[in-house]
């Protein structure tokens, strides 16, 4: 098993390379300064920590009869995966999260963990709205919205730089495209 790799510096996030991603995050992030604003993405954020999900999947297939147990157990495994992946790349890269290591940029919420990389609430997000759309596409711009929501919370809480929300929308895509193809290829 190999160990990961040491915590990248501030040094290092502070290079060009990471110019821009630092740039959006600070602008982001002043926004979120905001009274209103700050309320709002923490409603979002504390939404996009589970409730709004776990809710979904409980009508689903409290309501939905065969198909929505199925696909809430669908989301449900597809979730456990999405939460294993994201904990793995998180210990693995390390990466400090903004308020810790990008100059003008505060945590408006407490974060759930240390590190930034990828976002798990987009990478959640994204993968159970990939599921979700497969089985009932009527709901797409409920959720569509919400999941752009959540990401956008991510920065302008403080809570992640761009690049981690960009990153963790391409994990949550292949990996919520990644359950459809086992389901399909399992019917």
């Amino acid at each position: 098993m190999s160990t990961p790799p040491p915590s990248p510096t501030p040094e290092l996030l502070l290079g060009p390379r990471f110019a821009l991603d630092r740039r959006v995050c600070v602008a982001a992030n002043r926004w979120g300064a905001r009274r209103m604003v700050g309320l709002f993405f923490g409603a979002i954020s504390r939404l996009g920590d589970g409730v709004f999900w776990y809710t979904l999947m409980a009508v689903l297939a409290l309501f939905g009869g065969r198909d929505g147990l199925i696909a809430a157990a669908h989301m449900a495994v597809t979730g456990l995966a999405a939460l294993l992946l994201y904990r793995l790349l998180k210990r693995w890269t390390r990466r400090p999260r903004p308020y810790r290591s990008c100059p003008g940029v505060i945590a408006h919420v407490p974060p759930l963990d240390e590190f930034s990389f990828p976002s798990g609430h987009t990478l959640q997000a994204v993968s159970f709205t990939v599921v979700a759309l497969a089985w009932y596409p009527p709901m797409a711009s409920l959720l569509l919205g919400f999941t752009a929501l959540v990401a956008a919370s991510r920065v302008i809480l403080g809570l992640h730089y761009p690049s981690d929300v960009l990153a963790a929308i391409a994990i949550g895509g292949g990996l919520g495209t990644a359950s459809l193809w086992v389901m399909q290829s399992l019917t």
